[in-house]
């Protein structure tokens, strides 16, 4: 008998080898995500906001999971994809995908509040200032805004209707499509 591996014995080899390593490097990575961090001192009171979100979606569209932490309960904010201008809190966050989603019918926003959970794509905040929601993401926002493209978009939080250009609030997680 001959002491050199059979051709089967050294594929099967090669391919235990190869999915053993594809394994690591699939369980030693998370999913990318980008996170964007902002202090603000309101009433005395200081919020470290941090907002999470993918690096990267869909350029034809994806459901997409944000959260983020230490907001003010008593200032409800927006979530959704936007152009941006500058750092946070520049300038207002605009357009963004979907417009004012009244009816929640695009999924593309969503309103986080104190008052939040009776309308669609509401829901109030957790403890600690916390919140988990929704969205939809497209690179193309309409009218010749397409991320990456024409435009610089981000995942962001920004004040709701009730205070509308207050940009305290505006915090933004980058975001690419592919």
């Amino acid at each position: 008998m001959s002491a050199v591996p059979s051709t089967r014995t050294v594929a099967r080899a090669g391919l235990a080898a190869f999915a053993a390593a594809a394994l690591a490097v699939t369980f030693a990575s998370p999913a990318a995500a980008a996170t964007g961090t902002r202090t603000v001192t309101e009433g005395g009171t200081t919020y470290n906001l941090s907002l999470t979100a993918p690096d990267s979606a869909a350029a034809s569209g994806a459901n997409i999971t944000v959260t983020g932490s230490g907001y003010n309960t008593a200032q409800g904010v927006y979530v959704s994809l936007c152009v941006v201008d500058g750092a946070q809190g520049a300038n207002k966050p605009s357009p963004c995908l979907g417009g004012q989603d009244e009816s929640g019918t695009t999924g593309a926003s969503h309103w986080v509040s104190g008052l939040g959970g009776g309308l669609p794509n509401t829901s109030p905040f957790g403890a600690g200032g916390t919140f988990s929601v929704q969205i939809h993401v497209k690179a193309d926002l309409g009218g010749g805004n397409v991320c990456g493209d024409t435009v610089e978009c981000a995942i962001v939080t920004r004040a709701d209707h009730t205070d509308t250009n207050d940009r305290k609030y505006d915090v933004h997680a980058p975001i690419n499509f592919v």
